[in-house]
């Protein structure tokens, strides 16, 4: 049951520009918060995940078509100059 909730985690966190935000802010927060909601992990997935650069699920979330994010009230993250497609 654990792989599935993994796998449930990293969709959302794919997904929900506010949950990766959280995610990135404190990332042990954000999984104990999807603990209580009702993900099974273990202590070893909730390493695994912590360790993981939040910036990796930005990247996933970039590649995915804007209809499959959840939509977001909050006003967007500006951007980081210097990142790749910019000033040109």
């Amino acid at each position: 049951m654990t792989q599935k909730s993994v796998e449930i985690l990293i969709g959302k966190l794919a997904s929900d520009e506010e949950l990766r935000e959280r995610f990135r802010r404190n990332r042990r927060e954000a999984l104990r918060a999807a603990r209580q909601e009702g993900l099974e992990l273990t202590p070893l997935e909730i390493e695994a995940l912590a360790a993981t650069e939040a910036e990796a699920f930005d990247r996933m979330a970039g590649a995915l078509d804007p209809r499959l994010r959840k939509a977001s009230l909050k006003a967007t993250r500006p951007k980081v100059a210097g990142k790749a497609g910019e000033g040109a």
